[in-house]
């Protein structure tokens, strides 16, 4: 099964006031759907634009395994466990909260400022929090997050390149940027796809070279 779900489609939030727009892939906040809590291990992916300037305040995560993705921008990141970072586009950062951290994120730098964060939920709650940012991750290599059972696969086919789709039980798909095809749909930036039971399933790039996310999901 191939359940695609539309850029335009996602939950709207943010502070626009505070040059804060946010958009939710799954139920969050205020925007409950009891049929869109999560997929597989994903409880959250939500797109965050910051202004210049802009950015969230110290706040306090829990239970919960923090994946972030930039697309532009540069995102600075500090935590009360003592880590501070810049993290750029391709980078991954993981943020594992453990029994409980708090941190702040922002846009310190003059241009605006767009990334992807991923919730996912542990196998088993608690823990000391784990802070991890890889470099210039290289194309096709995985990065684990074995405490949600996943791994992360970034992907950046050549125009006609075909993409395999991991053998696992449940694998979302997020197209960055480029046009691909997925079995017989069509995928553009911010979309999503959930899917399950599909075997031989590829990715097929268009036009120009695409970025996707791949989360495979035990």
């Amino acid at each position: 099964m191939i359940d695609v779900r539309r850029s335009g489609e996602r939950y709207p939030g943010g502070d626009p006031a505070a040059g804060i727009a946010s958009f939710h892939a799954f139920s969050f906040g205020p925007h409950y759907d009891p049929d869109n809590l999560r997929f597989g291990a994903l409880l959250a992916c939500n797109e965050e634009h910051l202004a210049a300037g802009a950015g969230f305040d110290e706040h306090p995560h829990s239970h919960t395994e923090i994946v972030t993705w930039v697309v532009s921008g540069e995102l600075t990141h500090r935590d009360s466990a003592g880590h501070e970072s810049v993290v750029r586009p391709g980078d991954v950062q993981h943020l594992s909260a453990g029994s409980g951290v708090r941190h702040v994120e922002r846009n310190a730098g003059p241009e605006p400022l767009v990334f992807l964060q991923m919730w996912l939920a542990p196998v088993r709650p608690g823990g000391d929090p784990v802070y991890d940012v890889v470099r210039g991750i290289a194309d096709s290599t995985p990065y684990a997050v074995p405490a949600a059972g996943a791994l992360l696969h970034v992907r950046r086919p050549a125009p006609g390149e075909r993409t395999a789709i991991p053998p696992a039980p449940a694998v979302y798909v997020h197209v960055i940027r480029g046009e691909v095809s997925l079995g017989e749909e069509e995928l553009a930036p911010g979309d999503a796809a959930r899917v399950t039971g599909e075997a031989d399933l590829d990715v097929i790039s268009y036009a120009d070279r695409a970025e996707l996310l791949l989360w495979e999901m035990s």
